[in-house]
């Protein structure tokens, strides 16, 4: 598009923006999603191998890696802006005389829109994978990658219907049952099944964080830095000292999982960047005042559920097309053993974002429901009108 478009579009979406609304916030939730996308992008290969396909991850080969998901496990973030997102609006539901019922269907609604639409095309191409002969095995670990982001949205869902029980909670209730599970399971040798409740209990963590922020709470900097630096201390300490892994991500082949299911490590880390986004939320604020930059973080977020249940499909999708090749493709197909597949898959990024920006035109539309014309502006069913969705709020 011409540089006039562009600067039109982000007039419009300035426009159209409330003067109330925390633009930070949505800049924070904007960051959780990309770093997670980013984050997969780079610590998933797709390995073509004797016909079959199946995954690898860069992270079993080159342990020196760990930082990099430091820098892109991110879902701690998301659920400190949805707990702050989810407490403010079902206390502006209630004020306005709003039910229970109809508030958690509307928030569900833009969650689980998307995700019929990814279960629908991947049970046909599942289906026409194995009639043309595809292995069980290749069809498995693409089916894998497809729907492993879903427990993340269940998660999120319960956490989201449980807001009106958990808005006051205080984070330290969840952070102790995640260490007595740890206690238990490495401490004292117990059985692996208890780490389960941490599903629940480790991200109610900076959800309960994020509803205190909503309350009010967290305000001063003083607060981010305590977090910021307990949580990285902790965390440092629990790696160093305590045994768990370095890599904040899942690793095939380790022992344990940092992330499936959280332990405290994981836990720690995400205090370190819930205290890492409120001291970023000052200057987001005052940096989104610029009507471009703001329109681009509109944007993500009018599809942010639509871009996280696709870019493992839009990364597929180049890894299939690139097999037309006829040999495997540095970085694409190969194994992820050396820092040559780590340029290379550098490389391919542009690519799997290019085929991710075909599935968001393509599917945007299940996310943001039903629209239709009235006096030339768009309205959202269900929805106060708006001109632009960047006025909308998730």
């Amino acid at each position: 598009m011409r540089p006039t478009v562009l600067g039109d579009l982000a007039r419009r979406i300035e426009a159209a923006t409330p003067a109330d609304r925390d633009r930070a916030v949505d800049a924070l939730r904007a960051v959780a999603i990309l770093g997670v996308v980013l984050g997969h992008w780079l610590v998933t290969a797709l390995v073509a191998d004797s016909g079959r396909v199946h995954a690898e991850s860069p992270l079993h080969y080159l342990p020196q890696l760990a930082p990099v998901s430091w820098v892109f496990q991110t879902l701690a973030v998301f659920f400190l802006v949805g707990g702050q997102v989810g407490a403010r609006s079902y206390a502006a539901a209630r004020a306005a005389g709003g039910s229970y019922r109809r508030w958690l269907g509307a928030r569900l609604a833009r969650l689980f829109r998307p995700v019929a639409a990814v279960v629908t095309v991947w049970s046909v191409v599942a289906g026409a994978l194995l009639a043309s002969g595809a292995g069980l095995e290749t069809v498995g670990a693409l089916g894998k990658l497809v729907l492993s982001p879903l427990w993340f949205l269940l998660v999120f869902a319960a956490l989201t219907a449980a807001t009106p029980l958990v808005a006051r909670l205080h984070p330290l209730w969840p952070l102790a049952v995640v260490l007595h599970v740890d206690l238990v399971r490495f401490g004292l040798g117990g059985p692996a099944w208890p780490g389960w409740l941490n599903v629940a209990a480790g991200w109610l963590v900076p959800y309960c964080l994020g509803a205190a922020w909503a309350r009010g709470g967290l305000r001063s900097r003083t607060t981010g830095w305590v977090l910021l630096g307990g949580g990285a201390f902790a965390t440092t300490g629990l790696v160093v000292w305590g045994g768990y892994p370095a890599s904040m991500v899942g690793v095939p082949g380790a022992a344990v999982s940092n992330l499936n299911p959280p332990t405290l490590a994981a836990v720690t880390f995400g205090l370190a960047q819930c205290g890492a986004a409120l001291l970023l939320v000052g200057p987001l604020r005052r940096v989104l005042q610029r009507p471009a930059l703001w329109a681009a973080v509109a944007l993500v977020n009018l599809s942010a559920m639509t871009v996280f249940l696709w870019h493992q499909t839009a990364m597929m999708a180049v890894t299939a097309l690139g097999l037309l090749a006829g040999e495997p493709l540095p970085g694409l197909h190969t194994v992820p053993d050396g820092a040559g597949w780590v340029l290379a898959r550098l490389v391919w990024l542009p690519l799997f974002a290019a085929a991710l920006l075909v599935c968001w035109a393509a599917f945007r539309r299940y996310e943001q429901g039903r629209r239709q014309h009235r006096g030339g502006s768009r309205v959202v069913a269900g929805h106060r009108p708006a001109p632009v969705a960047g006025a909308r709020r998730v």
